[in-house]
């Protein structure tokens, strides 16, 4: 895969949850969840499941870095 996004976060899918027509796939990426809610016919498309790895793609103008 090449892909021009810089903030590709790879992982393991652990929960996909469906409704009408919009999916939120959670993606562990080392003890953190990311979460993307994309429509049901991607998921179908990508043929996502449970288990399998998968990346976190984030293409924004802007990615913040924030500290407590």
């Amino acid at each position: 895969m090449k892909i021009s996004a810089r903030n590709q976060l790879k992982g393991r899918i652990v929960e996909i949850t469906k409704g009408a027509t919009t999916a939120h796939v959670h993606i562990d990426i080392g003890g953190a969840i990311v979460t993307s809610s994309i429509t049901n016919a991607a998921v179908d498309d990508l043929g996502l499941t449970v288990g399998k790895e998968a990346y976190a793609v984030v293409k924004a103008s802007d990615v913040m870095i924030a500290i407590d």
